[in-house]
């Protein structure tokens, strides 16, 4: 029985976009609105005091960190909106004022014309220790960030790592307007000596409009906390004008798949074969396919060194074995017989190593089916001009890094384009692993919703790449099936630590909530 995903069939995704796309089209969006763009100021910072309320209920002093953008006019009005709600208000003006122009500059003055307790300090002409003391001394429980918006890309200044620093050593809580000051909205990227001053780390991140692509994938995870859309009564409007290629996946649980019919039987879901586990290296081929079995494959079979075959079996019974040479498994019906291949986890470099990748991929291509490449054999195919479309390759950062002959830093400065460079190079689907994993066919790319930072450690890829293998094997589409592999592989992991926290998560605790996933038994929300 088949997922019967198709591509009139898609999976719940919502549109993101790269601030160029927000910053050139949100002022005509609002005009066909009539909402002119102080009035999208007014909403926006109106959203995130509503958020600061609803997070921090029993506030009584905040202060507001404004640059001199629009994102600071957003400060300003949030600013103006806790006076008038009694909350005690300290605002940091990081420029001169005569550097205030338009919208922000009248925001500024209605912020001022507030009087009361309102204290503001504006740092713009004097040195940076003393607005580093202003932050070190606030006594309250919130900071707001309105230092930058999303139009902010490179490097902090000298004195912005200073006052960012100071913000993230501080003990009160952090909200950020629209995205955390020093981080790329468009690539995710951030730029500097540690984490403490490379941008803000938010424990609330309040972006208006659209999702941005940025705050959702690679080092965002560390900065952006919590994300909340306010749509400002523009979201759709802008949606359905501006064309995208990138998406934010919407999974939730459970699946809701289509039940196996009564009469199933395991030829149903075919014979997947695995290819990996070299000398000295069983544990990652065993992960990935008994993770297989575990997400509906009806068959596996694994083809790994000999010294390694007691411990696949060992404890899983329901594994099968294939010939452990090239020459062998070449002429052997496990290889003919399967439906799609997986090739990689545990495999090494070794020349035989290199004989078992080219025989799976020479078959893949001729025979049309699908087969998952992961670890070595990345590295092995990096080392080719191979393309096949039945691909479904899934490198960390360092493999995207050998398949684009680049580095790492040079992958994760642009996620987006590194993934699909990799689908358009290599053929087939491309899933990007790391926090955000992106999954493209070439053209578009998919952000997936679900996992935590707990998945840092070894095996997990493993279990995801036979994640993929089983649920290809199910689908129609490679795309869409690799998309759902991606959220169920984070959300059993996001169950896991709900439970028991992120310390201590081993890849092979997700296979019972793999299953119930499947079968629709457990919610992660």
């Amino acid at each position: 029985m088949k997922l019967s995903l198709s591509l009139s069939q898609k999976p719940p995704m919502t549109s993101v976009y790269s601030a160029k796309q927000v910053l050139e089209n949100e002022a005509d969006i609002a005009q066909s609105q009539n909402i002119s763009l102080f009035e999208l100021m007014q909403r926006a910072g109106l959203a995130a005091f509503e958020q600061l309320l609803k997070s921090w209920p029993n506030a009584k002093h905040i202060l507001v960190l404004c640059g001199k953008g629009n994102n600071g006019g957003d400060g300003f009005i949030l600013a103006q909106l806790a006076h008038h709600a009694n909350i005690r208000v300290s605002a940091l003006l990081t420029c001169d004022v005569s550097q205030l122009k338009g919208d922000a500059l009248l925001a500024y003055l209605m912020m001022i014309s507030a009087g009361g307790k309102l204290i503001i300090d504006n740092i713009g002409d004097r040195n940076n220790k003393e607005g580093v003391d202003i932050i070190n001394n606030f006594s309250g429980e919130v900071i707001v960030d309105a230092l930058f918006g999303i139009g902010f890309t490179g490097q902090l200044s000298s004195l912005m790592r200073r006052l960012v620093a100071s913000i993230n050593q501080h003990d009160a809580s952090v909200i950020s307007i629209d995205v955390p000051s020093g981080l790329c909205a468009t690539s995710g990227q951030v730029k500097g000596n540690t984490i403490e001053n490379q941008a803000v780390v938010a424990c609330v991140t309040v972006t208006f409009i659209v999702y941005k692509q940025g705050l959702l994938t690679g080092q965002a995870a560390t900065f952006v906390g919590k994300l909340i859309l306010s749509p400002l009564a523009l979201n759709k409007a802008f949606t359905d004008k501006i064309d995208t290629v990138n998406y934010y996946s919407k999974f939730t649980s459970p699946l809701n798949l289509p039940k196996r019919l009564a009469a199933s039987h395991k030829g149903d879901s075919g014979l997947l074969l695995t290819v990996g586990g070299g000398l000295g290296m069983p544990g990652a081929i065993r992960l990935a396919s008994e993770s297989a079995l575990r997400c509906g494959a009806g068959l596996v079979a694994v083809s790994c060194h000999q010294n390694n075959q007691a411990f696949i079996m060992s404890g899983r019974p329901e594994l099968m074995l294939a010939p452990v040479s090239s020459v062998l498994l070449a002429s052997s019906t496990q290889l003919h017989k399967a439906k799609a291949y997986l090739i990689g986890p545990g495999l090494g470099q070794s020349e035989e190593a290199q004989q078992l990748f080219e025989l799976i991929c020479k078959t893949s291509q001729a025979q049309n089916k699908s087969a998952v490449l992961d670890a070595d054999a990345l590295i092995l195919l990096s080392k080719t001009k191979q393309k096949c479309n039945h691909w479904i390759l899934t490198p960390h950062p360092k493999e995207a890094a050998a398949l684009l002959h680049c580095d790492v830093a040079t992958v994760e400065a642009d996620r987006f384009s590194a993934v699909r460079t990799i689908a358009n190079q290599y053929g087939g689907i491309c899933l990007l692993k790391g926090a955000g994993t992106l999954i493209s066919d070439g053209e578009h790319v998919v952000i997936n919703n679900s996992g935590n930072a707990g998945m840092a450690s070894g095996g997990m890829g493993d279990v995801l790449s036979g994640i993929i293998s089983a649920l290809v094997m199910q689908s129609d589409n490679n795309f869409y099936s690799t998309c759902i592999a991606a959220y169920i592989h984070g959300a059993a992991a996001d169950i896991i630590a709900s439970n028991n926290g992120q310390r201590g998560l081993l890849a092979s605790d997700l296979f019972i909530p793999l299953q119930q996933l499947l079968n629709g038994k457990m919610s992660n929300r």
